[in-house]
C-alpha cells in the first residue's frame, strides 16, 4: 500500500475516513492513523498526540459537520493525548475504558506497584474519559453505530469498535508489525485470549491505529498468534532446571538481532515469562520481577 500523507482525509471504508498523524517512527509507521466515522455529526476515533497541526487537520477534515464523540482505543501517547484538546473545541464526550492503569490484572498491579514502568510508546498519564464504557456497550450517532469490544493484551483497558463487518482494532492488529507487548501496560495472556476471541468475530477487514488496512483479518490474526507461540516454544527451549535471566534468555533466544535492540526484545521475553509464570510451566526466583531468574518447572 502506497504511504499516505499526514494530515489529508481519505475514504478508507464505507462510512469511514482517515487522516494520518504526522507522527512517524519505529513504534508508529507512518503515523497514528485518525478516523473520522459517519457523515455530518460524527466520531473521531483516536485523535492521536499532542500535535496543533493535526488539531487543525482533523478541524479541516470535519468542517462544516459536528464532531459529536471522540473514541479512543488506548492511553497510549500516540493515540489520546490530543482528545482533550479536540474536546475543549469541540464540547464532544471523550469516550475510553478508563484511567490508564484501569484493567490491569492482579500479576500486572503489582509489578507496577514494585517499580515496573511500562515501555514502547509511553503512556497518556493524564488521561480520563468523560463516558467510560465496556466490552459489549453501543455508542451511536445520527448515522453511525459502533459496539465496543474490550480488547486487552497490549494495554489492559485497549478497546477496539466494531461496525458491523468491519472493526476498528487499535494497536492489537497491525499490517506492518506484530503488537507490542510491554508489561505492566501490556499482558501476553490477555493478548493471546484477545486474538483468538477476535478469529471468531468474522470481520471482513480490520482498521489498525497504524498502517494499512487488513483485509484478511483471519489469516493476520493466525500469522499473529503463531508468531507468539512460536517465541515461546523458543523461550521453553532454551530454559531448563538451571535458572536463568532475562537477558540471558533475550541473547538465546534473540540471536538474529543487534544487541541494540535486546532492551525491546528483553521486554517482550519478559512477557512471555510472565504468561509462562502464570500458567505455572516456570518459576521466577525469588519472586516475579524483571530481575529474577527462570527455570522449567
Amino acid at each position: 500500500m502506497t504511504e499516505p500523507t499526514a494530515g489529508t482525509v481519505e475514504i478508507i471504508a464505507p462510512g469511514v475516513r482517515r487522516v494520518l498523524a504526522p507522527n512517524p517512527g519505529p513504534m508508529t509507521h507512518w503515523g497514528t492513523n485518525s478516523y473520522i466515522l459517519g457523515e455530518g455529526r460524527v466520531a473521531v476515533v483516536d485523535p492521536g498526540p499532542t500535535d496543533m497541526n493535526h488539531l487543525g487537520a482533523l478541524e479541516t477534515a470535519t468542517q462544516g459537520e459536528v464532531i459529536t464523540h471522540i473514541l479512543v482505543t488506548h492511553a497510549h501517547a500516540d493515540h489520546s493525548p490530543l482528545a482533550r484538546a479536540l474536546s475543549d473545541r469541540t464540547g464532544a464526550p471523550i469516550v475510553g475504558f478508563g484511567p490508564p492503569d484501569a484493567g490491569r490484572s492482579a500479576t500486572m498491579q503489582d509489578l507496577a506497584k514494585n517499580g515496573l514502568a511500562g515501555g514502547g510508546e509511553g503512556i497518556d498519564g493524564a488521561f480520563q474519559p468523560d463516558l467510560a464504557v465496556t466490552d459489549g456497550d453501543a455508542v451511536a450517532g445520527d448515522n453511525w453505530q459502533i459496539e465496543v469490544l474490550h480488547t486487552p493484551g497490549h494495554f489492559a483497558g485497549h478497546l477496539a469498535f466494531r461496525m458491523g463487518d468491519i472493526i476498528l482494532s487499535g494497536d492489537h492488529v497491525m499490517d506492518w508489525s506484530s503488537s507490542l507487548v510491554s508489561p505492566p501496560d501490556g499482558d501476553l495472556g490477555a493478548f493471546m485470549r484477545t486474538s483468538e476471541r477476535m478469529m471468531g468475530l468474522e470481520a471482513t477487514k480490520l482498521l489498525p491505529g497504524h498502517g494499512g488496512p487488513i483485509n484478511d483479518p483471519a489469516g493476520r490474526l493466525e500469522w499473529l498468534i503463531a508468531h507468539r507461540r512460536s517465541r515461546e516454544t523458543a523461550i521453553l527451549n532454551v530454559l531448563g532446571t538451571a535458572p536463568l535471566s532475562v537477558e540471558q534468555i533475550t541473547e538465546r533466544v534473540y540471536t538474529d538481532i543487534p544487541s541494540k535492540m535486546h532492551q525491546a526484545a528483553a521486554r517482550n521475553v519478559f512477557a512471555h515469562l510472565i504468561d509462562l509464570t502464570e500458567r505455572n510451566m516456570v518459576k521466577p526466583t525469588p519472586k516475579l520481577t524483571a530481575d529474577a531468574t527462570f527455570r522449567l518447572i
